[in-house]
């Protein structure tokens, strides 16, 4: 009972010093999310197991500032399953210092929700939309990305880079 306490009060402590909120979504949710932006955003579908995921969000976070005067938004959804929604993916997020919109994709058919997404997207982790409503800019990776590709293609979403 002793241990029981105590681990309940440290998942309770972790999550009160997490400040990051992960919204539970469907992908239609994520689909009005980016309809409804005023505003460039580069989302980006990845999962706390996922080494190359984890290895390419502090690039984006690094663009999102380098462009915030463009006001770039970097969501990023998970995919994590549903047992790690929200501890698992908190802990992660807190132990990276990610800084993002945080969606949790709450769908298990990926025939459903991975063309919502983008058409080209087969599912492949991590994969990344960059999408400006104002100019109908959209490019799609379905790959890993370096700093250099990051940033290339966040200055081609806010119309700097040709």
């Amino acid at each position: 009972m002793k241990h029981l306490i105590i681990t309940a009060s440290l998942i309770l402590s972790a999550l009160v010093g997490f400040t990051q909120t992960i919204k539970k979504v469907k992908v239609t949710e994520v689909e009005e999310y980016v309809k409804n932006s005023d505003h460039p955003i580069v989302l980006n579908c990845w999962a706390t197991w996922c080494a190359p995921c984890n290895e390419e969000i502090p690039y984006f976070m690094e663009s999102v500032k380098k462009y915030s005067e463009q006001k770039v938004e970097l969501v990023l959804v998970s995919l994590d399953f549903a047992k790690s929604y929200p501890t698992k993916i908190a802990g992660q997020i807190n132990k990276k210092h990610f800084e993002a919109t945080f969606f949790w994709l709450n769908e298990t058919n990926a025939d459903y929700f991975c063309p919502k997404i983008d058409p080209k997207w087969d599912g492949t982790l991590p994969s990344t939309v960059y999408i400006n409503p104002a100019t109908g800019y959209r490019k799609f990776f379905g790959r890993p990305m370096t700093d250099r590709q990051i940033d290339l293609e966040v200055g081609r979403l806010v119309g700097l880079k040709k």
